[in-house]
């Protein structure tokens, strides 16, 4: 069961060993929780991994799924927020409550489209004002909407 006290990051088979261990330190410093779900582009024995998260690694919280769908089947759908670059509907437009799960798709690809469409109603992005610019950082992302959903309860 995912704790409802608690924001969740969920990272899609991510492939950048920093991202993941920039997004574990974010999650430990805002005591989140990290999904990771795999397969992984990389070892959770990395060295960058590990230097990314410093030595916050241990204080973590986190999850190992095998794959999107059975962490999908465990996750309450009303919670679920998931940020791509193939919508309009900015993530400030969200509503986040503690106990919410906010989706990042993998660096390379972003989400698979059959999420994106059967959770259509629930895809929110990063407004960029350069349109030569795909997307940012993922762990920039992260931070971005995590902080967001942390201001709107006054943590």
């Amino acid at each position: 069961m995912l704790s409802p006290s608690k924001f969740h990051i969920v990272l899609v088979e991510p492939e950048i060993p920093p991202n993941t261990g920039s997004i574990a330190r974010l999650c430990g410093a805002t005591n989140s929780v990290l999904h990771l779900i795999h397969p992984l582009g990389f070892s959770t024995d990395d060295k960058h991994l590990k230097r990314a998260g410093l030595d916050y690694w241990k204080h973590v919280d986190i999850h190992h799924w095998d794959d999107l769908n059975s962490f999908l089947l465990e996750a309450d759908e009303r919670k679920l927020y998931f940020l791509t670059t193939k919508t309009d509907v900015p993530y400030t437009t969200a509503q986040y409550s503690p106990g919410d799960i906010i989706v990042f798709g993998k660096e390379t690809k972003g989400l698979p489209e059959e999420i994106r469409t059967l959770y259509s109603d629930r895809c929110y992005t990063i407004p960029m004002e350069n349109p030569n610019i795909r997307s940012i950082n993922l762990a920039m992302a992260a931070g971005i909407v995590l902080y967001e959903a942390l201001r709107q309860n006054n943590q």
